[in-house]
């Protein structure tokens, strides 16, 4: 946005003419830590204060969203949930998640999704922003400037490892070490620390300075730090800045928003993960996150000498899927909503319900949650537990078809957990046991 180098032909008033040697005032005019070499027009309080306004009421809704994610997965409900298994205090706010309203999980996930990449190019641009700041000279001036400037490193290592590591994840490049559930989740509190100190240092003058006017002056009695001393020529203002820093939020927000949407809204979102191809036409033709190959499970798995353990007090039993389609089959529209933060439609399940599985098992009245294992050879969420209140809904299902037609092997065949509001991983495929009363 118009930085240059000092070019010798201009003169600032703190320059001596001719005395550029390698040492002297002319030389620390050309470093990242003197003024004048941020030489761009559009750096200004107004310009930031604006940025980080819309960065507040973003990435608060960003963590929100991201509390509720995690708290989704029932991390305190069972090991096999729990991949932040040092958590401690940090997960004092966890709850049942509920079951309703079905779509709950698509919203909150679409929206963290969604709305963190809509806010990358605000992100980068307040990063521009405060620049000049982050090489100002001395690094610490007093001790609550010196406590300024380590909650400013925090907030900008903190954001930027939140951010890549979020988009790594949605287009599921697993490229950074150790597992992202940790990662992102530790990752989280410690930018929103730093987040919280950084507002309530800023925030009144932020609120003080765009009541004092116009966007491209200084407000009444306060200093423009952030505007350069000597500015370069002016090739665009900075409504225009912020108007193009808007214009590549929405265009990122068109090209990911549609993954939680059908219609035509669906084909633009080239953002957002596809995970695989797109299965095609027909019952079985909707967003698939892991093919059956792609986790080690094969038709020998899954053919004629597959059967269901459901185990409770009654002991063992062990069910084909003949069996299975003989008892009382019940129907669910329900969506599959992913971490990555795609969507799919309702599609139309139909199976057995798990608190009659859950009956079965010896649990008549007031079924317990259940751990559910599948046939998957590797990948993580091979083992899921499953809360109570998910078990107790009717429109929990082991689904054995989807939308008229038998499950294909990509969607679960023979069997699938289908739970209202849950998230995809927890909807388990190839359900090889149902173990109740385990947790």
């Amino acid at each position: 946005m118009g930085d240059k180098r000092l070019d010798k032909a201009i003169s600032f008033p703190f320059r001596r003419p001719g005395s550029f040697s390698g040492r002297g005032p002319a030389f620390l005019e050309r470093l990242p830590s003197s003024p004048g070499f941020w030489r761009s027009p559009v750096r200004g309080v107004r310009f930031t204060a604006v940025l980080g306004l819309v960065l507040l009421a973003g990435l608060t809704l960003l963590f929100v969203t991201g509390l509720l994610s995690y708290a989704a997965y029932n991390p305190d409900l069972a090991p096999v949930n729990d991949k932040t298994p040092g958590k401690g205090l940090l997960g004092f706010y966890l709850f049942a998640w509920p079951t309703g309203p079905h779509w709950l999980y698509r919203l909150t996930q679409g929206l963290h999704v969604t709305v963190g990449i809509a806010l990358v190019p605000v992100l980068l641009a307040k990063l521009w922003s405060v620049i000049p700041k982050l090489f100002a000279l001395p690094p610490a001036r007093s001790v609550g400037h010196a406590l300024e400037r380590v909650s400013l490193l925090l907030l900008v290592g903190g954001a930027l490892f939140e951010f890549i590591t979020g988009l790594l994840n949605i287009q599921l490049e697993y490229v950074f070490p150790g597992s992202f559930y940790p990662l992102h989740f530790y990752g989280a509190w410690v930018f929103f620390a730093a987040f919280l100190a950084h507002t309530g240092l800023k925030l009144p003058r932020a609120v003080r300075v765009l009541r004092g006017g116009r966007l491209e002056g200084s407000a009444p009695g306060e200093a423009d730090e952030l505007a350069s001393p000597a500015p370069a020529a002016q090739t665009v203002s900075r409504r225009g800045a912020l108007a193009m820093v808007g214009g590549g939020s929405l265009l990122l927000l068109i090209t990911s928003a549609g993954r939680s949407f059908d219609g035509p809204l669906r084909q633009m979102a080239l953002l957002t993960p596809h995970g695989a191809a797109e299965p095609g036409p027909g019952p079985n033709g909707f967003q698939i996150n892991k093919t059956a190959a792609a986790v080690g499970v094969t038709a020998a798995d899954t053919g004629k000498s597959w059967r269901l353990t459901v185990s409770g007090p009654a002991g063992e039993i062990r069910l084909s899927r003949e069996q299975l389609l003989a008892m009382d089959q019940y129907s669910a529209a329900l969506p599959i909503a992913c971490v990555e933060g795609w969507a799919t439609s309702d599609q139309w399940w139909r199976g057995v319900r798990l608190r009659d599985l859950a009956a079965l098992a010896g649990y008549r009245d007031g079924p317990p949650g259940v751990l559910v294992e599948s046939v998957q050879r590797r990948g993580a969420f091979r083992e899921v537990a499953l809360r109570d209140n998910q078990v107790r809904d009717p429109r929990s299902l082991l689904a054995l078809q989807v939308n008229g037609e038998e499950l294909s092997l990509d969607h679960g065949y023979p069997a699938r957990i289908i739970v209202p509001a849950a998230p995809g991983v927890l909807n388990t495929k190839w359900v090889a046991r149902l173990t109740f009363g385990a947790l």
